[in-house]
């Protein structure tokens, strides 16, 4: 799993077309889907608040929503995160 991970992994946006995030961006979005708040991700993972909000607008961007609850979907639909 790690070289998937270091890699990138390619995710189907609302559009149906791939877009690959990056293992931090895996990384937030599990953190996520277990109910962290930005605070909470962000001293997990020795980030500031406003690092995790600019990694969830690229991960936004990259999958076409801007709705936390609908990138988690899209990832675990993915397999990408559990």
């Amino acid at each position: 799993m790690a070289p998937v991970l270091a890699a990138g992994t390619r995710v189907p946006g609302t559009d149906n077309t791939p877009r690959e995030l990056s293992a931090r961006e895996i990384e937030v979005l599990q953190l996520v889907a277990d109910g962290r708040s930005n605070k909470e991700i962000g001293e997990t993972l020795n980030l500031s608040a406003l690092t995790v909000k600019s990694h969830l607008s690229r991960i936004g961007r990259k999958l076409g929503t801007g709705d936390r609850a609908q990138m988690v979907a899209l990832a675990m639909r993915a397999g990408v995160i559990r």
